[in-house]
């Protein structure tokens, strides 16, 4: 299994954009066949990072997850917000393998 954890700097003065993009991913991600685990907008401290994280079993399912999501209407509407807002200033990509499992029980 992978996560994909998309690290997102944002115009802080639209905020509400992103949040709104978040959304609108929230429903789209899942219907392709991503495991979304969520998507973060900044609260306190930084106010340009926010993140985004799904699991996908491999990359070859990435791919085919990718197509989905580009043929998804909400997904090309949501590429389509993105681009013409310009609330997303840099998006990097990176996947990552769980390396701390099994996790303990807590007391």
């Amino acid at each position: 299994m992978l996560t994909c954890i998309i690290r997102y700097q944002i115009d802080p003065t639209k905020r509400d954009h992103f949040i709104r993009y978040a959304r609108n991913w929230g429903q789209a991600i899942p219907r392709c066949g991503a495991d979304l685990i969520g998507y973060f907008a900044p609260h306190e401290g930084s106010s340009t990072l926010a993140y985004g994280l799904y699991n996908i079993p491999s990359l070859a399912a990435y791919e085919a997850y990718r197509a989905r999501l580009a043929d998804d209407p909400l997904g090309r509407e949501n590429y389509a917000f993105a681009q013409s807002e310009k609330f997303l200033l840099r998006e990097d990509r990176t996947f990552l393998t769980l390396a701390s499992a099994p996790h303990g029980e807590l007391t």
